[in-house]
């Protein structure tokens, strides 16, 4: 209890914060009061970290892991009690009294509920221990999950069997950058066959490994048209910007069999690189991009896709063909790509845009791509064994309602800060948000490893999505789920609704922390 002279007495009447214990001059008055008490949330555990602060006052305090706190409060103050993820809540402080005790419940918020899903889902922080010079875990990380839809069912958790060969190993890339080394082996190329743009496309043919077949402008395979690629074959893409950029096209309804081997892959990357490039190095062409008919949660059904000039008729893509069969990728290496086309509007390093089940995709890697490494506009097409490496954006990203499955799938930062950001982006749809078909994608067996400073996911726009099995390594933030304020469809309505999970998951060295709640947030705008 502290004490005021007669002088204050005025300014106590006002307020009400006194009490007077005998007559004559002397007037006792209780300026501030001890607090203590408990912090629970609605099902009765403690919570442990809650800040308790004061209007009155500028100390503050927090709840230890039973949940208790006690400090001193000016009387008559009001407490306010915030702990992220749950509801906020406030207490007034009794004047008159010496001690009292508030008891507070907190009611769990989205980001509680979420983070909650955490262990619930059998995901867990632990060290992969990952073998030197490779991402194979040599920890045991505990059982796979199994009998997941889409995912073939395998006993150990990421993209590499930790008993086996990688997979990665002898063709890609990728082998380089995870052995420390960030140049590209060097490889044979044949007589140069330059490649102009034309409206009539390439026709139906095929390119054979004894050329270099050089891309100058945007070279399409028009409907109708298929273009054969046999192993071992190099495509390369002329430099440029805006309408002078490169990159390889196949339209809605034409296709593309580029099935090369794990002894001589197919390789895409810029005119006069023949190896010892850099991953660091990006931009200095287009990329792959393929259109489809499969369907699309946007209005109208159709699009035009991102990275292609607006006047291009042939950027069409979408359709109500989920089952559509656009070709064959298979040991396809595409490297250094991401030209801009303007108003930073690059080129992803693959873009898939509607493309269905019927296309197979397997043992594909993007390494060096100045924006996004693999991109999903819409379309159900399924993918194994993918790559995503040292792109200056996102790793993985889709958008427009895309809903395939893809299993063993590795995403690698470079390390340097602000050389990517997230590992993935995921939007539900576009205009509108909330249209279906849903976007509820499958990952598998994914390892991905970050840096200091990116993302590992982020579920937006109405985004559903599942992660089963996977690893992240690095990362300065884990998992983060929108949930719009008001809103009766967005991402974390997606979670509540069974639509969006994480589950069996490890989680190793994320710099916001190694609780459930520091790896799983969700935003409210």
């Amino acid at each position: 209890m502290k004490y005021l002279s007669k002088f204050s007495l005025l300014l106590l009447l006002a307020t009400g914060l006194f009490v007077a214990t005998g007559c004559g001059d002397d007037t006792t008055v209780i300026e501030s009061v001890d607090v203590s008490g408990t912090v629970l949330d609605d099902l009765g555990n403690p919570l442990e970290g809650v800040n308790v602060s004061s209007d009155l006052d500028d100390d503050d305090t927090s709840t230890d892991a039973s949940g208790a706190y006690s400090f001193s409060a000016g009387a008559g103050a009001t407490l306010t009690f915030t702990l992220d993820g749950y509801r906020t809540e406030t207490a007034d402080v009794s004047t008159g009294v010496d001690s009292e005790t508030i008891d507070v419940t907190l009611d769990r918020g989205p980001g509680a509920l979420f983070a909650e899903s955490f262990e619930a889902g059998g995901n867990k922080v632990q060290d992969p221990a990952f073998a030197a010079n490779s991402i194979q875990p040599t920890a045991d990380l505990g059982a796979a999950g199994t009998g997941i839809a889409g995912c073939e069912d395998v006993s150990y958790k990421g993209a590499i069997d930790p008993s086996g060969t990688p997979w990665y190993e002898g063709w890609s890339f990728y082998d380089n950058l995870v052995n420390g080394d960030l140049n590209s082996d060097e490889f044979t190329t044949g007589t140069i066959v330059n490649v102009t743009s034309s409206p009539d496309g390439v026709g139906t043919t095929t390119w054979s490994p004894n050329n270099t077949y050089v891309l100058d402008g945007f070279v399409f395979v028009n409907e109708g048209q298929t273009l054969t690629i046999e192993a071992g074959t190099v495509i390369q893409g002329k430099p440029g910007e805006g309408a002078e950029a490169s990159a390889l096209v196949v339209a809605r309804g034409g296709k593309i069999i580029a099935n090369g081997t794990s002894d001589a892959p197919i390789i895409f990357t810029y005119e006069g690189d023949n190896g010892g490039s850099s991953a660091q190095t990006r931009g200095e062409w287009g990329g792959l991009i393929i259109l489809g008919n499969a369907g699309l949660n946007t209005v109208p059904s159709e699009q035009r896709i991102e990275g292609l000039p607006e006047t291009e008729l042939r950027g069409v893509f979408g359709g109500s063909d989920d089952a559509d069969n656009s070709g064959v990728l298979r040991y396809v290496s595409i490297r250094h790509g991401g030209s801009n086309i303007g108003a930073d509007n690059e080129i992803n390093g693959l873009t898939l845009g509607g493309v269905g089940t019927g296309t197979e995709i397997e043992y594909v890697e993007v390494v060096g791509n100045l924006d996004d490494g693999i991109e999903w506009f819409g379309g159900t097409v399924n993918a194994k064994h993918l790559i995503s490496a040292f792109c200056g954006d996102d790793a993985l990203d889709y958008d427009m309602g895309y809903r395939g499955n893809n299993q063993f799938v590795v995403v690698h930062q470079d390390a340097t800060v602000g050389a990517a950001d997230r590992g993935g982006e995921h939007d539900g749809g576009t205009d509108p948000e909330d249209a279906a078909p849903f976007a509820t994608p499958t990952f598998c067996n994914v390892t991905a490893i970050g840096n200091a400073d990116s993302r590992a996911i982020t579920f937006r726009d109405n985004a559903g999505g599942f992660y089963h099995n996977s690893i992240f390594v690095g990362f300065n933030r884990g998992i983060d789920v929108e949930d719009l304020i008001d809103a009766d469809q967005d991402s974390y309505k997606q979670f509540e609704d069974g639509n969006l999970a994480l589950q069996n998951d490890v989680f190793f060295n994320i710099g916001a922390g190694d609780r459930a709640a520091d790896i799983f947030k969700v935003t409210q705008n």
